[in-house]
């Protein structure tokens, strides 16, 4: 399969990535597995991907889960080494184009203005939940990575 095949399959074809790599065959080994694993149940058992109700909840709380992404992964990159480079080249751009605008824009808005109260607060949780359908799509793509069965859809969100 070529790796543009696999993030059409995920619903993340809008990645930009050299068409070196899209063109290239997407066969993830051992260590892509073990990695993609790590990243996924992190995004399971987070905000990222699980519903937050209109009452509950704390918008920065949730703003630092979302930020949390970038470190986890990060470790995760190095603690598998040079061997998940699959893994790699949908991580990296995923915390690049997906994460990053979202987390630069909520900082700064959340230093200055503060982000838990009137239309920044509804703004942001409508912002959440278009992020949380991309890293849906992700969490899957990572457990067809891992080759596990995806559980992405396990609970219901109550909406």
């Amino acid at each position: 399969m070529k790796f543009r095949d696999f993030l059409e399959n995920w619903g993340l074809s809008s990645l930009k990535l050299n068409l070196g790599f899209l063109e290239g065959e997407f066969q993830p080994k051992d260590p892509d597995r073990a990695a993609a694993w790590d990243l996924y149940v992190e995004l399971l058992t987070r905000i990222t991907t699980q519903y937050l109700p209109p009452d509950a909840g704390d918008e920065v709380g949730a703003l630092n889960s979302v930020y949390a992404i970038f470190p986890l992964t990060r470790e995760i990159l190095k603690s598998h080494g040079s061997g998940c480079g699959e893994f790699a080249k949908l991580a990296i751009p995923v915390l690049n184009q997906i994460l990053r605008p979202f987390t630069a824009k909520w900082h700064r808005i959340s230093t200055v203005e503060g982000i838990s109260s009137g239309q920044r607060c509804l703004e942001f949780r409508e912002e959440l939940t278009a992020l949380q359908t991309q890293l849906r799509r992700y969490t899957r793509a990572l457990s067809d990575m891992a080759a596990v069965e995806d559980l992405t859809c396990l609970e219901s969100d109550n909406s």
